[in-house]
């Protein structure tokens, strides 16, 4: 993730980060973001938790990035849910 902050910022975007998924929440409802970049393991809960979420109130473009799971598993977590 360092990489990507560091590429996106010279690039001139603002990028924020969030050290879990609660707090990665919460800033998304603050700050409202253009994009969201989401792990799927994150320390406090899953990914897909913070996908879920963030979808009942925003269909924000999300990005999946982790080494766990399969492509599927990832395509999945960012498919917004249908009822």
């Amino acid at each position: 993730m360092r990489t990507l902050r560091i590429t996106l910022t010279a690039h001139g975007y603002r990028v924020l980060l969030a050290p879990d998924g609660a707090t990665g929440l919460s800033m998304a409802g603050q700050h409202q973001p253009d994009l969201v970049i989401v792990d799927l393991g994150l320390p406090d809960m899953d990914g897909i938790d913070v996908v879920t979420g963030i979808r009942g109130w925003s269909s924000v473009p999300t990005v999946v990035l982790s080494a766990r799971g399969t492509e599927q598993a990832k395509v999945n977590a960012r498919a917004p849910t249908t009822t």
